[in-house]
């Protein structure tokens, strides 16, 4: 569905099944340079499941109008304005990456329109080198492989996507490679200049996190040190997975988020 957020178009995934205001909602935020597509089966899952399923391509990536916005904090601003834009207060936070800073900090902002949070292959601080920088400010392809080559872990080289139709390494190339130019270096150096440490400790609702064991891109130990800042926070550690873990391990994603 479209709907304005801040004056801009806004193009949002629902897993096939119209907005019910009488439902609960979740609100599925994806990380640095890519789009709603990525959660195809997750949102499909919880639409099918008794939830209003929302996932937005933010500002200036995929379908949705409007520029990239330059820091997590606009982004969780817009965050709270799609929540507010498309009736679904309160609603439940997932985020992968970049999008598990952007729940937290809408959380931190906004705790009357968020119900939960589950953060997926996150870190209070998520640096990136200066060579995928470089890379992304020039547009250049390097970019893209570095971000292939440390997002998926061992398993996803050997192929067999478990999601029916998919096809992990590949589809995360194509995403990036259809990406606007300069979308990847904004979400990039947003993320890179944002630290939820501080956050973390405010946050009041139930929040789960999704860890993968060989994340090379925010490695686990920095996942675990975030869930302990995180009053009652849950963790779910996913064995020989990497960053893209919502393509390397579908199944146990999706089982861990549900619960």
């Amino acid at each position: 569905m479209h709907v304005t957020v801040n004056r801009s178009e806004v193009f949002v995934a629902t897993g096939g099944k119209e907005f019910d205001a009488a439902k609960p909602s979740v609100v599925f935020l994806h990380g640095a340079g890519f789009d709603h597509s990525v959660w195809a089966l997750y949102t499909r899952w919880f639409a099918h499941n008794g939830y209003n399923s929302l996932a937005p391509d933010l500002p200036g990536h995929g379908l949705s109008g409007g520029d990239p916005l330059p820091s997590v904090e606009a982004m969780a601003e817009w965050t709270a304005a799609l929540i507010d834009a498309t009736g679904a207060k309160p609603a439940k936070l997932i985020g992968h990456s970049l999008g598990s800073l952007i729940a937290v900090e809408t959380a931190v902002r906004h705790p009357e329109k968020v119900s939960g949070l589950g953060l997926i292959a996150t870190a209070a601080a998520m640096p990136v080198s200066e060579a995928l920088l470089g890379a992304a400010k020039a547009n250049s392809p390097d970019a893209i492989a570095m971000m292939t080559i440390w997002g998926f872990g061992h398993h996803a080289g050997l192929g067999g996507s478990l999601t029916p139709g998919g096809w992990m390494m590949g589809k995360g190339v194509r995403v990036l490679e259809a990406a606007k130019p300069g979308v990847l270096y904004t979400d990039l150096f947003a993320s890179n200049a944002y630290n939820a440490k501080e956050a973390a400790a405010k946050i009041s609702v139930p929040t789960t996190l999704v860890l993968a064991e060989r994340d090379m891109m925010t490695p686990l130990r920095n996942g675990k040190a975030l869930a302990a800042l995180i009053p009652g926070a849950s963790v779910v550690m996913l064995a020989g997975a990497g960053h893209m873990l919502l393509a390397e391990k579908p199944d146990e994603v999706l089982k861990a988020i549900a619960a």
